[in-house]
């Protein structure tokens, strides 16, 4: 997943945080991964259907400390706060909590 350019993981959002810990031994940290890789890969596909750059905000695999799969949002507040709007509005269209 690309998007904005081959240079969109070096462009400001900082990505690397709470997950960049020691590994512990005996762990399959490469499952979890990959599984969270698929769920941001489809998620950052939605995001540029829905006209966002991926630059400005992205959905990032990793992992946790005992190797199950996560996916963080990242992004820069002003285009967050926008994805949220549009969430919302969906959720009001279907009849869901805001």
């Amino acid at each position: 997943m690309t998007g904005a350019g081959e240079d969109w993981l070096s462009d400001g959002l900082d990505v690397v945080g709470a997950d960049s810990g020691l590994w512990v031994p005996g762990v399959d940290y490469v499952a979890g991964w990959r599984r969270a890789g698929e769920a941001a890969d489809r998620l950052n596909r939605a995001l540029l259907g829905a006209g966002f750059e991926l630059s400005e905000v992205r959905a990032v695999a990793s992992t946790n400390e005992c190797g199950r799969g996560v996916v963080r949002v990242a992004g820069w507040p002003d285009v967050v706060d926008r994805l949220a709007r549009c969430l919302e509005s969906v959720a009001d269209d279907e009849g869901g909590a805001s």
